[in-house]
């Protein structure tokens, strides 16, 4: 090997050809004993190949399950006319049930339907299940033992956080410009999927009801 420049090269080609992000253990894997770089040089050269991107379409972003090259939101407006097929639209019950899984966790089907005050239909559940963005992680040791549900790393993955950490916190979900500053509200071409994540937090203030209603969570700050 030639040193970082082809490194640097090999890494950008592993990560542009990835079908999801890769862990640096993954990128590690690439290279043989005697031409693997140390972890402190791999971080560096992530770094040098992020700077690369900075004025460009695409961007190289942390998301819990590792590295992954992908295109910048600004320019999803553009970018999603590629697909005729238009993205899956998801209803606000589903995206209500979602946000409190990520901010009440891990909660009960029970303990969702108490809070919204409707009841959550099993195909609610079964979609969010299938998307691998939920799973089941224990059972709440009640009558019954209904099951206990929270985010996965492909939640996090598709709504490009590193951790539960990112999520905003209730106090920048009460703040009215909050959204509006995440996104441009009023471009009628954005992209689905960037209307997903807005959905999502604003089915988020479900969550901040029921604090005012003395729920508690622990994404306050």
């Amino acid at each position: 090997m030639s040193g970082a420049p082809l490194v640097k090269q090999i890494l950008e080609a592993a990560l542009l050809a990835a079908g999801g992000p890769l862990t640096l253990d993954h990128l590690l894997g690439l290279f043989g004993d005697e031409e693997r770089p140390t972890r402190d040089s791999l971080l560096g050269i992530l770094s040098s190949l992020e700077r690369d991107y900075q004025d460009r379409g695409i961007e190289l972003a942390q998301v819990a399950g590792g590295y992954r090259v992908q295109v910048r939101r600004e320019m999803a407006p553009w970018v999603v006319r590629l697909w005729e097929e238009k993205p899956p639209r998801y209803s606000r019950a589903l995206l209500e049930t979602l946000a409190l899984v990520a901010y009440r966790q891990p909660i009960t089907r029970g303990e969702i339907e108490d809070i919204r005050g409707v009841a959550v239909s099993t195909n609610i559940v079964k979609t969010l299940t299938e998307r691998e963005w939920i799973r089941v992680v224990g059972h709440r040791d009640v009558p019954g033992r209904p099951a206990l549900y929270a985010t996965t790393r492909k939640f996090l993955d598709y709504f490009g956080l590193r951790s539960l950490n990112d999520l905003p916190t209730l106090r920048e979900i009460r703040d009215p410009e909050f959204l509006r500053d995440e996104l441009d509200l009023d471009d009628p071409a954005a992209s689905e999927d960037a209307r997903i994540e807005v959905r999502v937090e604003v089915a988020s203030r479900e969550v901040v009801d029921a604090e005012n209603a003395g729920e508690g969570s622990s994404h306050e700050s």
